[in-house]
């Protein structure tokens, strides 16, 4: 799995039009082919980051999804309502190639 993990804070004086922007936004990136699953999240203290991350099946899947035209577009949008925006793609450790969970035997 690839995951492509975005961070940024929502300009203050953009916080209603970004919840707005947001929910057809959300939409739109999971219409794209290749996202296998999108999760978000926000710091509990009531801080305005958002971090958001994409779940892809391997390199291949994140690239066509990343460049297409809808969510570059999409991107582009995201940097209207935000500021400090970081993007950071991770691919799976090499003794770690899948999931583990706890009560479930380590591979030996």
């Amino acid at each position: 799995m690839v995951l492509h993990v975005i961070k940024w804070d929502v300009h203050p004086d953009k916080t209603e039009a970004f919840q707005k922007w947001s929910e057809g936004a959300i939409r739109r990136k999971l219409a794209v082919p290749g996202i296998v699953e999108f999760r978000a999240y926000r710091g509990v203290a009531g801080a305005p980051q958002v971090v958001v991350t994409h779940e892809f099946a391997d390199m291949a899947a994140w690239a066509a999804w990343n460049f297409s035209d809808e969510v570059q577009k999409i991107q582009a949008e995201l940097r209207t309502f935000t500021v400090n925006v970081t993007s950071e793609l991770w691919g799976p450790l090499p003794s770690v190639p899948a999931p583990m969970r706890p009560g479930k035997q380590v591979r030996e």
